[in-house]
């Protein structure tokens, strides 16, 4: 990598900044250490004010941690809820159905389009109506 640090995902879908991290001190005029989590524990915690930005509040970055169920590997599987649009996308000369899904512990703005028969396989009681 020769000094640069992809976190989480490589390449052009690497994220340009990460997290939001409780600034700890003050180090001379143009530096900050940080608070970092133990994944970014080879990440060097002081970093200058070039390379921050300023995190603007959003209610929808908020996740209530209550509601999901967290495996012991703190993953979750993802339930959805109800179908909110139906869609067939044409390529070429063969039609695929989408059907445009939302999750039980996310906003309509972040519904997602998935296949519709592999919809159909694993969530039946979906399309039951």
């Amino acid at each position: 990598m020769k000094g640069v640090l992809h976190f989480e995902k490589n390449g052009k879908l690497s994220p340009r900044f990460v997290g939001s991290f409780e600034i700890i001190e003050r180090i001379g005029v143009v530096a900050y250490r940080f608070t970092l989590p133990p994944s970014l524990s080879a990440v060097h915690n002081v970093f200058h004010v070039s390379m921050l930005r300023k995190y603007v509040t959003d209610p929808s970055h908020v996740v209530d941690y209550e509601s999901l169920e967290i495996d012991e590997n703190l993953s979750y599987i993802e339930q959805p809820v109800e179908i909110l649009a139906r869609e067939v996308k044409m390529l070429r000369n063969r039609g695929i159905a989408l059907v445009k899904v939302l999750g039980r512990n996310h906003q309509v703005e972040e519904a997602i389009w998935e296949r519709e028969d592999d919809m159909r396989a694993c969530y039946p009681k979906l399309f039951e109506d």
